[in-house]
């Protein structure tokens, strides 16, 4: 991996490595990152920035590691609202009352996989090992969204569904919005039997060219789905970013689930308004 591309670029503030993408870099009232492996206190098949894997490693790393996060985006635990992310296509509208569900007080919502808000200071944030994170904002009405998109997410709709949830909550024009993946699956790498791939092929003819055979397997383009699923909800083909990484082809600096064989950790996607 290189430091800086079009499509990414890889920040290192000591053992800390995170990314960015250069098209929402550039909105000086944004942050937002995505987490390596690397930058946290966790230890064994969890080291060291883990924000999750509850079984396989101590709530005091986790605490300590959600604080590094929040030193990273320059702020605090108590602004960061976590998701209760379960493959589900639910999109919660985050609010003031929200700040710091899931990570200094208790969640009152459940089975939520994607946040939105346009009030300033809160930091939205969801793990990921594989699946996709995707990144919203809308820099006329100052909206960010961010939603957790694994293979059912993807299959449910959640990014056209986030459109729309900006939408309706707060007025924002598809075309005016930014989007971008980070690291997850590549096609090679997300490999299914050929009842899922047949799932996709019900839903739509369209998604057939976002897959091949090799023997008796399926390999589903998901980052091509979501781009598709994007531009037919009206997000300009020039909003469309994705970062490009793998996190299966780059095991030594992303958790990934099918490259650890489910003993590994969970990084974040993070997003705020300044």
């Amino acid at each position: 991996m290189r430091a800086f591309t079009e499509q990414y670029q890889l920040h290192q503030e000591g053992e800390r490595k995170y990314l960015t993408l250069p098209a929402l870099s550039c909105y000086p009232e944004l942050q937002h990152l995505f987490t390596t492996r690397h930058g946290g206190v966790s230890s064994g098949c969890t080291a060291s920035w883990n924000f999750g894997a509850w079984s396989m490693d101590s709530e005091a790393n986790i605490r300590r590691n959600y604080e590094i996060l929040a030193e990273t985006l320059d702020t605090v635990p108590e602004q960061l609202v976590r998701t209760d992310q379960t493959h589900t296509t639910n999109i919660r509208a985050v609010t003031e009352e929200d700040r710091g569900k899931g990570i200094t007080r208790p969640k009152d919502y459940s089975d939520v996989d994607g946040l939105v808000t346009n009030v300033k200071g809160i930091a939205l944030v969801t793990g990921h090992a594989d699946c996709n994170a995707v990144f919203f904002y809308d820099p006329v009405k100052q909206v960010i969204g961010l939603a957790h998109s694994g293979w059912r997410g993807t299959l449910g709709g959640i990014a056209a569904g986030m459109v729309r949830k900006m939408a309706e909550c707060y007025g924002c024009a598809s075309g005016d919005l930014i989007t971008g993946l980070g690291p997850a699956l590549c096609q090679d790498c997300f490999e299914v039997d050929a009842d899922v791939a047949q799932r996709f092929f019900d839903k739509s003819t369209d998604y057939q060219q976002f897959a091949y055979m090799r023997g008796m397997r399926y390999y589903v383009d998901l980052k091509g789905i979501i781009r598709h699923d994007l531009l037919s909800a009206g997000v300009p083909e020039a909003q469309f970013h994705d970062m490009g990484l793998c996190t299966k082809c780059h095991t030594d600096m992303f958790f990934s689930h099918r490259g650890h064989h489910g003993k590994r950790g969970i990084m974040a996607a993070a997003m705020m308004l300044v």
